[in-house]
């Protein structure tokens, strides 16, 4: 019904955030990471209760506000199946973000020359 408002928030919470950083700061990037995972899995979950028929174009634009009862059964899903959502992409982000500064930190190889 609405579970992809969550990450979609947490998407512009992080995109303000990174807009404040500064650019020369390396943790920037990784910012723009969870930025753009959590604007895409946004996007694609509001895409799909479009789809479904669950968000519309005119007010109160979604169905599930409409009733009471629906409310409930939205504000319920948002709170577990939206913060779940949310919660296992950023812990994906900063594995991601771990195995990078890992990978960053080792020492660099020389390159081994082929024979042709």
């Amino acid at each position: 019904m609405a579970c992809f408002l969550v990450p979609a928030t947490e998407a512009i919470v992080v995109a303000a955030a990174g807009k404040r950083m500064k650019k020369d700061h390396p943790f920037t990037g990784k910012v723009k990471w969870l930025g753009t995972m959590l604007g895409g899995g946004s996007a694609l979950l509001a895409f799909e209760h479009v789809w479904h028929g669950e968000v519309v174009p005119w007010f109160p634009f979604l169905t599930a506000a409409a009733d009471p009862a629906d409310t409930a059964e939205m504000l319920h899903e948002m709170s577990t199946v939206g913060v779940g959502m949310t919660v296992v992409v950023t812990m994906t982000w900063l594995a991601m973000v771990g195995i990078s500064n890992y990978l960053e930190k080792l020492p660099k190889q020389p390159e081994k020359m082929t024979k042709a």
